[in-house]
């Protein structure tokens, strides 16, 4: 279990890929300290099991079922991730229950810029939209986000610009495609 709360971006260093499989190495700092093999991190919102560590380098194995759904087996030397260990039952909770299981993606639609505020507009497979309110949560590439506003087949969500530095979301443009997962909540409610 997540928070949705980035605490750094990593950077991959190599993809190994094999039939059915991908290993992913992610140099990073911060989400290293206290990290074992068998501990969760999420990976632009993808829960990945630390299978190996050298020094700041970290390796993770990436199945097929990850490969299909999420946006990681697009990943190459040089791209950047965002990266939370997952949440201690003893810490603080600031974002919304986040899972690390990646719904589907979406694609960068538009993104309006004023001062120091950027909406960026996503369009959401049809599956996914019914579990998006406005006010409600939304978690896209790892970050725990509030929906500002609902549309036919898309989503819009504003972010501040300390999202803007932390995340990935910077290197964002039209076009791109994020990982998305709905907020649980919604999910079971619904159900």
């Amino acid at each position: 279990m997540f928070t949705g709360i980035i605490e750094e971006q990593g950077t991959v260093e190599k993809v190994v890929r094999q039939k059915n499989l991908a290993v992913l190495f992610i140099k990073a700092d911060k989400v290293l300290k206290g990290t074992q093999n068998g501990d969760s991190i999420s990976i632009n919102g993808c829960c990945l099991t630390v299978t190996g560590q050298k020094g700041k380098v970290v390796s993770f194995d990436m199945m097929r079922e990850t490969l299909d759904v999420t946006t990681l087996g697009e990943l190459k030397p040089g791209s950047k991730v965002n990266l939370e260990r997952a949440m201690k039952a003893d810490g603080r909770f600031g974002g919304h229950f986040v899972t690390g299981h990646v719904d589907g993606t979406g694609v960068v639609k538009e993104i309006k810029k004023s001062a120091n505020y950027v909406s960026f507009e996503v369009t959401a497979p049809q599956p996914l939209m019914r579990y998006l309110v406005a006010k409600g949560s939304v978690t896209i590439e790892g970050i725990s986000l509030t929906v500002g506003q609902v549309k036919k087949n898309s989503f819009v969500v504003h972010l501040i610009p300390a999202t803007l530095r932390i995340t990935t979301f910077g290197r964002k443009k039209a076009g791109d495609r994020m990982n998305l997962e709905t907020d649980i909540l919604a999910r079971y409610i619904l159900r």
